[in-house]
């Protein structure tokens, strides 16, 4: 029972991430983390064992982060221990691309074996290390092409949320038998495993579909299929 929290606009999104996650605390957690873009530059990630209260005074009520683009996770420990090491966001080795993840991969072992033989190296212990490291291994400038590949490889459930450096203003998303809603106004872009993380912002909300993925930017959103093909929303 994680949460997530997504986020892209005009407004600076760590305080809008840390709010979205206090309205999830109800699902169980045992660590948080948020990752923040600020343009061009790498995305800032905090990450906080127990309370969301960790969090929040570690980035001084998000103040502390700037940036209009980001993602946040509350995480309850199915693969390791809870630690700030095994807390989500994970990033890849050049800090590029970031994730958050909820739900089970079933084949994480098989992945993170070849990926080890590609020279791939891992921080921390959970299935969800490996999405990151795999859509390393397959973006090649386009993250919607590196995602499409990446979903097909997955086994088990999740609701995954992406943000790479290329893509300064948009939050990718995936989901497979794990919630994940999407909500916007005409400035922003909001997804989270439960509607009442962004009912603070915006009444405009859908659920993504299993074998659906999104890109969100400021005030729009597009919706496709595993495949890459769009859907009418």
């Amino acid at each position: 029972m994680c949460g997530i929290v997504g986020f892209t606009g005009r407004q600076q999104a760590a305080p809008i991430l840390l709010n979205g996650l206090s309205k999830l605390e109800y699902r169980g957690y045992d660590s948080a983390g948020i990752a923040v873009r600020n343009g061009e530059y790498l995305a800032q990630v905090v990450k906080a064992k127990g309370r969301l209260s960790n969090l929040i005074e570690k980035t001084d009520e998000g103040k502390a982060l700037l940036g209009t683009c980001g993602i946040g996770h509350t995480r309850w420990a199915t693969h390791g221990v809870p630690s700030n090491m095994n807390s989500h966001p994970h990033t890849n080795e050049s800090e590029t691309i970031s994730i958050v993840h909820n739900g089970i991969i079933e084949n994480y072992a098989s992945i993170k074996e070849c990926l080890l033989e590609q020279g791939y190296t891992f921080q921390s212990q959970t299935d969800s290390e490996v999405i990151v490291h795999m859509l390393d291994y397959y973006y090649q400038g386009d993250m919607m092409y590196a995602l499409k590949k990446c979903v097909q490889y997955l086994q088990g459930s999740f609701a995954l949320c992406v943000v790479c450096t290329d893509y300064p203003d948009c939050v990718f998303v995936a989901k497979k038998e794990s919630p994940m809603i999407l909500g916007k106004t005409d400035t922003s872009a909001f997804c989270a495993s439960d509607i009442p993380a962004v009912l603070d912002y915006t009444k405009d909300i859908c659920a993504l579909e299993d074998g659906q993925m999104a890109v969100l930017k400021p005030g729009s959103i597009e919706v496709y299929d595993f495949f890459g093909d769009p859907v009418s929303t």
